[in-house]
């Protein structure tokens, strides 16, 4: 008990330090989970035999994703992909085996050993990568469901690759030891018989079954058995598929698109969600405690040789692929970069081509290692895709057309079209002014200009420019732009040579507030701010409090919030940290006090007289909104 408690210990508390520093470093919780294994492993030799037996419970952690996932897919969302799941993720892993196999033939290896080794890199990490495309909001961009319809065949032809591993040895079949199912030894059609027959239990069952039993769940009023349920549930699918020899996480797959469409859908993700990031977590620790360090130091230039050739070739493969499916380039090179990596079915593969002699002992450590190290490498991948493909994939978007020379002169000017410029420039012309719109963005332009609405393109960061669009006859200019640090410089360098001129500037958040303040800005729209307030306004109302009196209320307290703006403006500092500052945190925990003092008075009927402080009013009424 002692020994389990300690181990237990052990890798929670390196998973706990690694993942948040890993985050912090912007590098992704995968890598974090990785590196844990790492330390506890080849570097502290904290872990033991028991990694191996952690693995395979871990590795459950992979069939739950893969529940939740087909829980996101309806079928119809599924039939919609059927072209990239089958084109696209067909020929990812048909070119990259035969690549991958012919490589290996031709450094004098057999081509039964070569097929193996193809099968098991051009598997991808469905794990990391869905896990990352979900941290990054990737999922949806056209490179995002290319890559999730590759991994979804990745996860079907895994299947026929477990079968046909065996069948390549080349010596002592008769030593094949891979764990037996309920149809060893039958005939083929019995197998794809008793395989269709499963999936078609598994779909009708599942819909039939599950809808019931939460039913019946939640008139007895007993919380966990939902937990209970949906965990038995899924490990019942996953135990089936096993005894017939079948992918676990397909059944799961499979069972998640079924209940798609469930209204107990949400219910059965709340209740996995946990499982699931603990378990691959778990996973990702066990794959870096496993790595074969001294291998790696004494073969480190063959194994990293092997790890770049397998990421050159399989990305290379993707991005073709995807310029050939008429992928945008950006999401060609998120495909190239997210799924040039072997997955974590290439441990699973590996074994079964150990057991079933295809590959030698040494190959194998070296293969393992290759597959380990590339998954390890994944999350650098996405952080050169974010910090290189992205910028420079904008710029190349951008630099085919030429800035647009501007040559009215209007009373307003307005930088950055976006989903705040839009509704200020919508709203101002609508009342009969004349405004200059300038944006970066290529495709907003020209889809303006064919809806009517004059736009020029540029790049307003450019003093050049500034000083070409009628500043200085101007009557307002408002920044809409949503970068912080640029829409900061362009309100510094207007305030520097225009000073007369008033300046709307929409910020991110406070601290970005406090920054426009001091740039010279007249008037600061914090975003969310009016949004917030009129939520309140409505929360007040279903209180209880008269839509009148909630208005009242809501209209003194963000006249409240400009005035604190206004004052903490002047005391904050950029160079000391926002909760340090002793001064900021006075001001503003006196005026949150006397808000609320004079927000209750206002509730109870009481006078509260807000022309106490002219001066005070007018910097309301100018200040930060």
């Amino acid at each position: 008990m002692t020994q389990i408690l300690l181990y237990t210990f052990i890798y929670l508390a390196f998973a706990v330090a690694a993942v948040l520093i890993s985050k912090k470093l912007g590098l992704g919780s995968v890598l974090g989970y990785l590196m844990a294994g790492i330390a506890i492993g080849p570097m502290l030799g904290l872990a033991g035999k028991e990694t191996e037996s952690i693995q395979h419970v871990a590795e459950f952690g992979v069939v739950m994703m893969l529940f939740l996932v087909g829980l996101e897919l309806a079928p119809q969302k599924l039939w919609q992909l059927r072209h990239k799941l089958l084109g696209l993720g067909g020929l990812q892993v048909a070119l990259s085996v035969a690549a991958i196999a012919g490589i290996t033939v031709a450094v004098g290896k057999s081509w039964q050993m070569g097929v193996a080794v193809g099968c098991i890199l051009a598997l991808s990490s469905t794990a990391i990568v869905l896990q990352t495309f979900n941290e990054k909001n990737l999922m949806h961009t056209p490179g995002g469901q290319a890559g999730f319809a590759i991994l979804l065949f990745q996860d079907v032809a895994a299947i026929p690759m477990l079968a046909l591993l065996p069948l390549l040895a080349t010596s002592s079949r008769h030593q094949h030891n891979h764990a037996a199912t309920l149809l060893t030894d039958q005939p083929g059609w019995v197998h794809a018989a008793v395989s269709i027959a499963a999936i078609l239990l598994i779909v009708v069952g599942v819909r039939f079954l599950v809808p019931r039993m939460f039913r019946f769940i939640s008139r007895i009023r007993l919380n966990e058995m939902f937990t209970i349920f949906t965990l038995a549930l899924v490990v019942g699918i996953a135990t089936l598929m096993s005894l017939i020899g079948l992918s676990p996480a397909l059944g799961a797959f499979v069972a998640g698109v079924a209940l798609a469409n469930s209204s107990y859908r949400h219910e059965m993700e709340s209740h996995l969600e946990p499982f699931k990031g603990l378990l691959l977590g778990l996973f990702f620790i066990t794959v870096g405690a496993g790595m074969n360090f001294p291998l790696l130091f004494k073969e480190f230039w063959v194994v990293l040789a092997m790890t770049a050739a397998t990421l050159a070739v399989k990305g290379s493969i993707l991005f073709i692929l995807g310029l050939l499916f008429r992928l945008p380039r950006m999401g060609s090179k998120l495909l190239a970069l997210s799924l040039a990596q072997a997955g974590e079915f290439g441990f699973v593969l590996l074994s079964i081509a150990r057991q079933s002699h295809v590959l030698p002992r040494a190959m194998a450590d070296r293969i393992s290692l290759v597959v380990a190290l590339s998954m390890l490498l994944t999350p650098l991948l996405f952080i050169v895709y974010d910090k290189i493909v992205v910028p420079r994939g904008i710029a190349e978007e951008n630099q085919d057309r030429p800035q647009d020379v501007v040559e009215e002169e209007n009373p307003v000017i307005l930088l950055g079209h976006g989903r705040f410029g839009r509704q200020v420039n919508s709203m101002l012309t609508a009342c009969g002014f004349h405004t200059t719109v300038i944006d970066f963005h290529a495709d907003t332009v020209e889809g303006l200009t064919k809806y009517g609405s004059k736009t020029y393109y540029g790049d307003a960061t450019r003093p050049e420019l500034l000083n070409s669009i009628g500043l200085a006859h101007a009557k307002l200019l408002v920044v809409g732009i949503g970068n912080r640090q640029q829409s900061t410089e362009i309100v510094e360098f207007v305030h520097r040579h225009y000073p007369n001129l008033p300046v709307i500037a929409r910020a991110h958040d406070r601290l970005h507030a406090y920054d426009l303040h001091h740039a010279g800005a007249d008037y600061i729209i914090r975003e969310m701010a009016d949004a917030a307030i009129r939520s309140g306004r409505i929360a007040l109302e279903k209180l209880g409090i008269n839509s009148n009196k909630a208005q009242e209320l809501s209209e003194f307290y963000a006249a409240r919030d400009r005035y604190q703006m206004d004052k903490l403006a002047d005391a904050y500092s950029p160079d000391i940290p926002l909760f340090a500052n002793e001064a900021l945190i006075k001001t503003s925990q006196e005026i949150d006090a006397e808000t609320g003092n004079m927000m209750q008075a206002l509730l109870r009927g009481e006078h509260v007289d807000w022309q106490e402080d002219p001066d005070s009013w007018t910097r309301m009424k100018k200040g930060l909104a």
